[in-house]
């Protein structure tokens, strides 16, 4: 995918973010098709510019092909790591085990 080095930089790790924020491509591209504005998105994001929303949904429909093959191996890698994570950490009971360790807290504080 060629990059507008302007708009957007690709992150060793090979994430996409909107240049001069820690926001990734993604997240503006994933908020514009559940159908959030530009305005929208620069509210939930106040890193972002209005007019770097902009462009980057602009690069999102004039590059659409490739940007969503980006979006499928993003959720192909989120979803091996989330995998490893879970074999490694049982998420189950997870919130159960910390309101107890909260309690426990609570108790040893009194």
């Amino acid at each position: 995918m060629d990059l507008d080095p302007i708009l957007i930089k690709q992150e060793p790790d090979g994430v996409i973010r909107v240049k001069g924020t820690r926001v990734r491509f993604d997240t503006v591209v994933t908020a514009f098709n559940l159908g959030a504005t530009a305005e929208e998105i620069v509210q939930q994001y106040p890193s972002l510019k209005l007019a770097d929303v902009y462009a980057a949904i602009s690069y999102y429909l004039n590059n659409r092909s490739d940007v969503d093959a980006y979006l499928n191996k993003r959720k192909v890698q989120a979803k091996k790591v989330r995998e490893t994570n879970e074999s490694k950490f049982d998420p189950s009971g997870i919130r159960e085990r910390l309101l107890s360790r909260r309690e426990e807290k609570k108790d040893s504080h009194l």
